[in-house]
């Protein structure tokens, strides 16, 4: 890791924990172990995105559709649509979600859902800085017929609860083998992982479960590969891999270390996303101090 930017990193963000009261314990600034270079390489920049739109992005996801093809999408207080994109950053056109506003939008994920013969995008409004809200809220659409100009979809709704009171997060993830959506915690002094099935939807409203905590905080995006057997989740300053074996549950899997991935910080990091294809996994920042997003790719070894 470049120390020095992660120092710089730490003297920008400190005073904003501080400000909001935010732990930090001392796993989040000390992991100084060396990188693993077995699974994944080093940062390889594609480049800025076309649509200059999309640049507080906060969360992206690859299509399960269209080859190639990502979504992505701005947090807090920006209009409700998803930026689609390619592997080299070039536009292909934008989804606004009717009905809805963007109060807080920090990850996305696509999987199944009810239709076994269609892909859902799903997109956790699940941000909360100040611990307020008394709910949050997963939208669902079916992945669009066709891609280009702008189209207008009604999302379904789900509102879940936390049931040790309200929490902020940005990290949503779907596990395609259990059917089953992990949400995990950033400002708490360990990021702790909360659960709930795709099924809910059919009610419309849940209590999410906890489930444990992780020995990290600060979680800002997280992914699991499209066949449920690999886990990323990243924060400001590190990627963690988890290689899930045959019968094992997400918790499972999560309650082993980590591997500590190649990673180069980002002005403002938090979008991940794995490849279907399984070879690379990408990463998108938000615009920080004027400079303008990257798009940066991971290969497989």
């Amino acid at each position: 890791m470049d120390h020095l930017l992660k120092v710089l990193l730490i003297l920008v963000f400190f005073p904003a924990w501080i400000a909001l009261n935010v732990p930090y314990p001392d796993v989040f600034f000390l992991d100084k172990r060396e990188f693993d270079q077995t699974v994944f390489g080093n940062q390889v920049a594609v480049g800025p995105l076309e649509n200059k739109k999309l640049k507080e992005a906060s969360g992206m996801a690859f299509s399960l559709r269209y080859d190639g093809v990502i979504y992505g999408h701005n947090d807090s207080g920006s209009s409700p649509r998803l930026y689609i994109f390619d592997t080299l950053g070039n536009d292909l056109g934008t989804i606004r979600l009717k009905d809805v506003y963007n109060r807080d939008w920090e990850d996305i994920a696509v999987g199944p859902g009810p239709d076994p013969q269609r892909s859902y995008i799903y997109v956790g409004e699940i941000g909360d800085n100040r611990g307020q809200w008394k709910s949050i809220r997963i939208l669902r659409i079916a992945e669009p017929d066709s891609l280009g100009g702008e189209q207008r979809i009604e999302p379904e709704v789900l509102k879940l609860k936390y049931p040790d009171g309200a929490r902020d997060a940005e990290t949503l993830m779907l596990d395609p083998v259990s059917r089953t959506f992990y949400i995990l915690t950033k400002r708490d002094s360990l990021s702790t992982l909360y659960q709930v099935g795709i099924d809910a939807f059919e009610q419309k409203e849940a209590m999410l479960e906890k489930v444990m905590e992780l020995p990290f905080t600060m979680a800002t995006g997280g992914d699991i590969s499209v066949d449920g057997s690999e886990i990323l989740i990243r924060n400001y300053f590190s990627v963690y891999y988890w290689k899930r074996m045959e019968g094992e549950s997400i918790p499972d899997v999560l309650s082993r270390p980590p591997l500590l991935l190649p990673y180069r910080p980002e002005p403002q990091g938090e979008a991940i996303a794995f490849h279907p294809n399984g070879k690379s996994y990408l990463t998108l920042s938000e615009k920080r101090f004027r400079i303008r997003p990257i798009l940066y790719r991971y290969d497989r070894k």
